[in-house]
């Protein structure tokens, strides 16, 4: 653990240490998640702290583990090029960025799940849904199951930083060979990240209604580190420094 960046290790600790307290939390009968993990901003759950603390919440040790594989993998190398100040503001200024992506699409599709619904149905969803989530329950009628299920779901995870961070080390190694399980061949940097990118673009469009994927808030993190990335090559080179 010494050989690894300050933030990127803090970065580890600290969402393994958020998903054990969730696992001891759960033992009591709390749900972190209620009050740590993203809610719609109309949501009664909704605090604006969930921003940023969701980002640290994971869904089950298989995402707590690939997501901190990729922020040791590749955050790591991002700390060392950007310094630990720069890549901690690109972590969290690009989770913030993925969080606020998908309650915007969250928004859109709740604005769609409405039409054909009558006022006394949405109005008893947004009355009466909040509760029924908090007892792992949900309507029997489709179109208010899906009304509360975009009201009142929560979004964690440390992904839309992730994607982020995937996007950074292909902006700034374009061209790095990487081997790709399962792939029998190596892929450059750029055309991973493109790859991920279209998947995830994909997979959003579809909206599978069994998949709880929040493929949207990974494409903001990416949208985010875009858009940071390419503000600081231009601050930098006008500072007289190249930024590659």
């Amino acid at each position: 653990m010494n050989a690894i960046p300050t933030v990127t290790k803090n970065l580890l600790i600290i969402n393994v240490l958020v998903f054990l307290a969730t696992i001891v939390a759960q033992s009591y009968g709390l749900d972190l998640a209620r009050y740590l993990g993203l809610h719609f901003f109309l949501a009664d759950d909704f605090n604006i702290a969930q921003l940023i603390t969701y980002m640290f919440m994971h869904g089950g040790f298989t995402h707590l583990f690939f997501n901190m594989f990729a922020v040791w993998m590749f955050g790591r190398i991002l700390e060392q090029v950007w310094g630990p100040k720069r890549f901690l503001s690109y972590y969290m200024i690009c989770g913030i960025g993925a969080g606020l992506i998908s309650m915007l699409v969250t928004y859109i599709r709740i604005q769609a799940a409405k039409t054909g619904m009558s006022p006394e149905m949405i109005n008893t969803v947004y009355q009466e849904g909040a509760q029924i989530m908090r007892d792992n329950m949900n309507y029997t009628y489709p179109s208010m199951a899906n009304l509360n299920a975009l009201l009142n779901g929560v979004t964690v995870g440390a992904s839309g930083a992730v994607y982020a961070i995937l996007l950074g080390f292909g902006m700034l190694f374009p061209n790095q060979p990487l081997f790709i399980f399962p792939l029998p061949f190596p892929i450059k940097a750029k055309y991973f990240v493109i790859g991920y990118a279209l998947i995830e673009l994909y997979a959003g469009f579809a909206n599978n209604p069994n998949d709880n994927v929040a493929h949207f808030a990974h494409l903001g993190g990416m949208i985010f580190g875009f858009i940071l990335i390419m503000y600081w090559r231009k601050k930098d080179r006008g500072n007289g420094y190249y930024y590659n």
